[in-house]
């Protein structure tokens, strides 16, 4: 039976500033367009987090009962570890999509922005086939296209919207902000994943396109983002000129990018994981407050 602090590893907390990052910026454009709500903020962090939590106890569940998580690198796999039952991670992770849709309702009760109801439902059927169900995406080297959308566009997007009760181009390229740095997490965590998931025929993007050209990918996902603050600081008719504090997040990218294109294999790719994670929320708090005091 898994512990307390074995349940807590599976849900990979290391992967949370995903789930943080693009509520804070969807926060910030809300405020700076006037419509920052507090009881829908709290709302929409719970929808993120418990969707993160919740993708990851399903990816746990899905690969551990293929038998992709028996030789792998890195956190804890319940299931491929024989920790906890499938049975057990499956409840998990419907549990946390739950409390996420719980919350989904409160937002949409308190902004009447009923476009969520859908594409709420989508988040939650894009987490479970990402690596669950007979044809799971993320085996076909799509999953990067899921963290960008989701936790990208849709998190700050959808954030923003339900305060506001508009889309914007600001919401739009912030959301491609956010969703870049995220893709660049899973493009490290799939790098290093190479050889176990060539051996379990699982093809993400990264088993596709090759070592060396994943490196490069990476670079390419925190490069444009960090470029975008810079978008968005011209964009408009009444544009947030100090967003282009954003930009600077682009010196806490030189740690993790010497690490990766030195060479770095299997374990020695889990700090640039973290670092990336890091990233990420500095990215959210310079924006965030680019933005807002603009």
């Amino acid at each position: 039976m898994a512990t307390r602090k074995q349940w807590i590893e599976g849900a990979r907390p290391r992967t949370l500033p995903a789930a943080i990052a693009p509520v804070l910026v969807g926060c910030a454009v809300a405020y700076y367009e006037k419509g920052f709500t507090l009881s829908i903020a709290v709302l929409a962090l719970i929808v993120s987090l418990a969707l993160q939590v919740g993708v990851n106890y399903s990816n746990d569940y899905s690969d551990g009962i293929r038998g992709t998580d028996d030789n792998r690198v890195g956190p804890v796999r319940l299931v491929g570890q024989k920790l906890a039952s499938p049975s057990e991670v499956k409840k998990a992770a419907f549990g946390s999509y739950g409390i996420g849709a719980l919350a989904g309702l409160g937002m949409v009760a308190l902004s009447g922005y009923y476009l969520l109801l859908p594409v709420g439902l989508a988040a939650i059927v894009a987490a479970w086939f990402y690596t669950g169900g007979p044809r799971p995406y993320g085996y076909a080297g799509f999953g990067e296209v899921f963290v960008f959308v989701f936790f990208g566009l849709v998190a700050v997007i959808g954030t923003s919207a339900t305060q506001t009760g508009h889309i914007t181009m600001l919401s739009i390229l912030a959301g491609c902000g956010c969703g870049l740095l995220s893709t660049a997490i899973l493009v490290v965590n799939n790098l290093r994943d190479i050889p176990g998931d060539t051996d379990a025929a699982k093809r993400t993007l990264a088993v596709r396109m090759g070592d060396a050209n994943t490196r490069w990918l990476y670079l390419v996902c925190i490069a444009v983002a960090g470029l975008l603050p810079l978008a968005m600081s011209l964009t408009g008719a009444n544009p947030p000129e100090l967003a282009t504090l954003g930009g600077l997040s682009i010196l806490w990218a030189i740690k993790p990018f010497r690490t990766l294109m030195s060479g770095a294999l299997g374990r020695e790719l889990i700090p640039v994981l973290a670092d990336t994670g890091k990233l990420l929320m500095v990215y959210a708090v310079l924006l965030s407050a680019g933005i807002a005091l603009s």
